[in-house]
């Protein structure tokens, strides 16, 4: 569901007059009374409007036609180094045919800032798609329709009417096929069918398990026989919750053939003839509703290097929509591990057994963890400092809205971490096909750097709506936080989400200064060191959220999530409401975290749970003054292993005490909260 209107973002954006260099005088409208002067202003029109042009002057009357163009003369002004300088886009879409980066040129100079703003009343879209249009009738029977869209590009998702389609799909019961090293055999007869599919290396298998949500794609199908491309079939059954061992029922799905349009709201790609094939939903008109097919994987790369960050960048009341993500249709798929990591290439230490010795753990599948890639996001900011985002929307993305220091297979500049001093308030994140935000990287030198500018330090994301995304990839959260030195989660609005809501922390301890015991017997550490210094995650406050609805898809999961050792950790006045499963959720290693005056209403399990099986150090945690309509609580015994549980309150939905109803009523972004 959406969040009420009051949680809404507006467009805010501070208007500002300013005289352009070299004689190019700038007079904006009146809404922009506010202006400082003294800054130099460059204004774009979206793709195609008319009177626009990339050899005009870039105001108002006469603007650019294209961002790029836009890039250049910026870049142009901020190394004069005496201004702000803002580049305004007028309503509209504004297509790129290719993404945005930033570096160090693109920066503002001495003190001074660039930004990137919606103009006054205007709400632009920066997109990587396409509009589909001249839709033909291709099957009356079924109601299908298809369209020209050309040929030399492919794409993992569509949008129609501003939502994600969903692709043709076939649900299998888990009794119709048997599972082996190789892929699997077809037991039902009714579907020997599948053998005569077209492009078969098409199609698509996904796994949908307890915390882990796979893709893998068909090699061909002879028979009964299914073959799994290499090497997404072996890193889907290798490891934990694997396909083969899930940790709950499965649930599968084959994906991506015209055979499997069936239904109404599915599509169809064909990229050797161009074709795309869509059956509408009741109601929509082809000739009227926008159809938009994405080309690009990312919309902005802000990033530098070590020596030359990007810096003093601002965006604010932007749209940023219309992204696919093309790796899950790799022979690599998608072998998610859990949030967004996964794991790709093949692996060195799988024994040829794996399929049967490693479908719950096993030695070599712990060399792989340093190894693991995350997935990217369609706005990145890595080696980078003081930029900001303000009052925008990320929506109809195919992967995570807006990845921050993320480890460098993510960025597609090359240079991962190194994010400092970034903001992210009062923006919206949904309808996308990863989660919202994801801070920090997993690999060693995210944990613990070999250059001190690889960390990620002081990030502030508040006062936003996260909501009803993550919607292919189901393993994602809201927001993710990983390994990040002086970390703030504000009063950030997260409802409707298939796995947790906000989760803190990455390693299950086993980075840890001293190790854990767990990874000992495991065999992990044949693989890395036992480090004897802390890692970079620490002093991270999660505060003042409403969080609703999560866990609704998935399991082993809860409102907030942590994982490993977190000093200075704190989880203070959180409105937790209605949880598929935990509310916190303290997993293997979490400590030094503190909690209080959160309100947890109608947690379907504990209100707080700690994993401290194994021999793994999960344990001092405070947890005081929480209220909470479930009081089942495990693993936090005041007294043992460094836990104090004291003056948590239990309740009831309908007599609600005044301090927990004030908890409730400041959650979440400022203006009004639903009743519960």
């Amino acid at each position: 569901m959406s969040p009420p209107l009051s949680y809404r973002t507006g467009r805010s954006v501070t208007a500002i007059a300013a005289a352009l260099a070299a004689g190019l005088l700038v007079t904006l409208p009146a809404g922009e009374a506010n202006a400082a002067p003294g800054q130099y202003t460059l204004v774009v029109a979206p793709t195609g409007a008319e009177g626009a042009g990339d050899d005009g002057p870039g105001t108002r009357g006469q603007p650019l036609a294209t961002l790029a163009e836009a890039q250049e003369r910026a870049r142009d002004l901020a190394a004069r180094g005496d201004r702000d300088v803002t580049v305004y886009l007028q309503d509209g879409t504004h297509r790129l045919d290719r993404p945005l980066r930033f570096g160090a040129a693109d920066s503002g100079r001495d003190g001074h800032t660039v930004t990137w703003a919606a103009a006054a009343g205007a709400e632009p879209v920066v997109s990587g798609a396409e509009p589909v249009t001249d839709w033909e009738l291709d099957d009356a029977a079924a109601g299908v329709y298809r369209a020209d869209v050309g040929t030399g590009f492919d794409s993992r998702q569509l949008y129609v009417d501003g939502l994600p389609a969903q692709r043709a799909r076939m649900d299998l019961e888990a009794s119709d096929i048997t599972l082996n090293a190789t892929g699997f055999t077809l037991d039902n007869p009714d579907l020997h069918h599948l053998a005569e599919l077209p492009d078969q290396r098409r199609v698509d298998f996904q796994a949908m398990l307890s915390f882990t949500n796979r893709f893998a794609p068909v090699e061909g199908i002879s028979g009964t026989s299914v073959v799994m491309q290499q090497p997404a079939w072996d890193n889907s059954t290798y490891g934990y919750d694997t396909i083969q061992s899930p940790l709950r029922e499965p649930t599968f799905s084959l994906l991506n053939a015209r055979g499997f349009l069936d239904e109404a709201g599915e599509w169809y790609l064909d990229t050797t003839a161009g074709t795309l094939y869509y059956k509408p939903l009741p109601g929509q008109d082809l000739d009227s509703t926008p159809v938009e097919l994405p080309r690009l994987e990312t919309l902005v790369e802000v990033g530098g290097t070590y020596d030359e960050p990007a810096h003093d960048l601002a965006f604010e009341g932007l749209t940023f929509s219309g992204t696919t993500w093309l790796h899950p249709s790799t022979s690599n798929g998608y072998a998610n591990q859990q949030t967004g990591a996964f794991i790709t290439g093949v692996q060195a230490e799988r024994p040829t057994d794996a399929f049967e010795s490693c479908d719950f753990g096993c030695r070599g599948f712990e060399a792989s963890r340093n190894g693991w890639a995350q997935t990217p996001a369609a706005v990145q900011v890595s080696a980078a400092e003081n930029i900001s985002f303000a009052s925008s929307r990320f929506v109809n993305l195919g992967s995570v809205g807006l990845g921050i220091g993320n480890d460098a297979n993510a960025h597609a500049t090359g240079v991962g971490l190194g994010a400092r001093n970034v903001s992210v308030v009062g923006s919206t994140f949904t309808a996308s096909a990863g989660g919202g935000i994801i801070v920090g990287g997993i690999r060693p030198d995210a944990h613990h750097p070999s250059d001190p500018r690889m960390v990620n330090s002081d990030i502030l994301i508040s006062n936003n709506s996260i909501h009803s995304t993550a919607l292919e990839y189901l393993d994602q959260d809201a927001i993710l936080a990983s390994y990040v030195t002086g970390l703030t989660i504000e009063h950030n609005y997260v409802s409707d989400m298939p796995y947790t809501g906000i989760g803190v922390g990455y390693g299950w301890g086993a980075n840890d200064p001293g190790g854990s015991p767990e990874y000992l017997s495991r065999g992990l550490y044949d693989f890395q060191p036992i480090y004897d210094t802390p890692t970079t995650l620490r002093d991270v406050r999660v505060e003042g959220n409403h969080i609703r609805n999560v866990v609704q898809t998935m399991f082993d999961a809860g409102c907030v999530y942590t994982l490993s050792a977190i000093p200075g950790g704190s989880i203070d006045e959180n409105f937790c409401e209605h949880s598929g499963q935990l509310g916190l959720y303290f997993d293997e290693g979490s400590r030094y975290l503190t909690g209080s005056d959160n309100v947890f209403l109608g947690t379907a399990g504990q209100w707080a749970h700690a994993n401290n099986q194994n021999g793994n150090h999960t344990g001092d945690l405070t947890l005081t003054g929480n209220w909470t309509t479930n009081p089942a609580i495990t693993g936090i015994v005041d007294g043992e292993r460094g836990n104090i549980t004291r003056d948590n309150v239990t309740f009831t939905s309908d007599d609600i005490p005044a301090e927990a109803s004030r908890i409730i009523s400041e959650a979440g972004p400022a203006g009004s909260v639903p009743s519960p």
